[in-house]
Formats: structure tokens, sequence, C-alpha cells
């Protein structure tokens, strides 16, 4: 007689509407706070800043709940995969979202720039548009005639680079010491790389006050300005919650939780990792380098 597994279907959770709510909250608050569409310049922060509350709130009770039904050991092997799928969509709809940005990065540097230069049948379109416009890459005037300077690869960009190489690393230390059960192995590798991912974060920060102070490199500085924090920042936000799940995950190890045999939600976590290390490569490259 065949053996069928029991599939575990969890109640009806409130979590989702309050990661949707988050959500629109951060979507609307960053919107008033870049555009500074309100009367109030600073209302458009409250609004993201609840949005934040609101997103790590619902990260926290929806991840207790998880945790809670795994070690409870109402999981089968079917809900397994079935993480590993879902973990595996949610990556690949990830590397959509970066690839939409990138290819308006090289939209405007391949096809605007060199349209707005009068490359092809556009002699004078640079006349008409944008008079003495220079065709080249990163474009450090506007219209208005403001000018900014390009952000460098050397210094602390190279830093971070080197920073997330490690990270990947270690966190490929931490994977191999957990298949082994080699518990204290786990803990010092994976601890490190949230050390890592935390000073990359911090080393951002003096990025962008090096950017707004001395270089005047702010989001108003035109189509580089724009590419560049909007390609920066949002990966910025993913190393973020990123540094959140390995810290998650190594609060479990240390509670004793997960081992060889059960570990997916440090697989997760560590394949969001190599993720954010793979777009960062691609954003030094093309933001930073060429």
């Amino acid at each position: 007689m065949e053996k069928y597994e029991n599939y575990y279907v969890p109640e009806q959770s409130h979590w989702p509407i309050v990661g949707a709510v988050a959500m629109f909250l951060i979507a609307a608050g960053a919107g008033l706070t870049v555009m500074q569409l309100s009367s109030d310049a600073s209302s458009g922060q409250y609004v993201l800043y609840a949005g934040l509350g609101i997103l790590f709130y619902m990260l926290y009770g929806w991840i207790k709940n998880v945790i809670h039904e795994s070690q409870t050991g109402l999981y089968s092997k079917q809900m397994d995969r079935s993480f590993r799928q879902g973990m595996s969509w949610f990556i690949f709809s990830e590397v959509m979202f970066f690839c939409a940005f990138f290819g308006a990065l090289f939209y405007a540097r391949v096809l605007s720039v060199p349209w707005l230069g009068g490359e092809g049948n556009n002699a004078m379109t640079n006349e008409v548009l944008w008079p003495a416009f220079e065709a080249v890459w990163p474009l450090l005037s506007t219209p208005a005639g403001e000018t900014t300077q390009a952000m460098g690869w050397e210094g602390l960009p190279l830093i971070n680079t080197l920073i997330l190489l490690s990270s990947s690393v270690t966190i490929h230390f931490a994977h191999v010491a957990i298949e082994k059960d080699q518990r204290a192995k786990v803990k010092l590798f994976l601890g490190s790389t949230v050390v890592l991912g935390s000073i990359f974060l911090a080393l951002q920060v003096l990025e962008y006050v090096h950017a707004y102070q001395d270089l005047d490199l702010t989001l108003q500085a035109g189509i580089y300005g724009n590419t560049f924090f909007m390609l920066t920042g949002f990966h910025g936000m993913h190393v973020t919650l990123g540094t959140v799940l390995l810290l998650i995950v190594l609060i479990r190890i240390f509670k004793g939780h997960l081992d060889s045999k059960q570990h997916f939600a440090f697989q997760a976590a560590a394949w969001y990792w190599h993720f954010v290390d793979v777009v960062w490569l691609c954003l030094f490259v093309f933001v930073y380098v060429l």
C-alpha cells in the first residue's frame, strides 16, 4: 500500500496583509521623501520610518511562527521542497528586479547619451535639447548647468568589494561546517559573515556622506546621480535584509536549532547572500569602474 506524506497547511495568517501595508508605506514614504511632494519635508520620512518599523515587526512575527512550526515537527519533506522552490523563485524575481535597473543604466549610457550627442541621424539634437552637450559617461552636468564629480572605484568601493568577497568565503565555510555538524565553526564563520555585512553597510553610509558633502553627488545630480543611488541604494537594502536573515540563523544556531539533516533556513540565507555578492560585483564593474 502506497504511503502518503502529510503536508502541513498553516491556518489563516494576518502577516501577508501587514507586510503589504508596510511595503505601501515604504513606497509612499520614499516617494514623498525623494520628490518632496508634501508641504512638510519631514512627513515623507515619518511615513517611510513607519513602513520600515511595520516591516521589521512583520518579519519578526512571521519568522517566529515559521521557526515554531519547524521546531515542533510540522514540516515534511514535501514542505521542505516547497520552501526550496519558493526561495528559488524569490531570488529569480530579485534577479529580474536588478536587471531592470541595470537595463536603465545601459539604456542611458549606450542609447540616450550618444543620441543626445548627435549620433546617427540626430546631428542637431544636442543643439536643440542641450546645447554644448558632450556625449561622455559619467554625465557630470545637468541641463541647468549644475555639476558633480564621479565616485571613483578606489577607496571605499574597492574595500567594500573585498569585504563582500570575503563574506562569500566565510558563508561557504559555515555551510560546509553545518553539513558536518561542526557547530563551533558554524558560529565562527557565520558570525564573521554577519560582521562583514555590517561593516559593508557602515562603509556605504560613509560613502554616501562623502558623495553628498565632498562630490556634490546627490539624487538631483542628473542621470548619473539617479542611477548611482538607485543601484547602490537598492543593493544596500538587500545587504541589510541579508544581514538580518543571517543574524536570525546565527541566533538559531546558538539556541541549538538546525543540524546537518535539517538546515534549509541556513541554505536559504546563504543563497540570498551569494546573490547579493554577485549583484555587487556587477554593480562595481558597471557603475564604478567602467
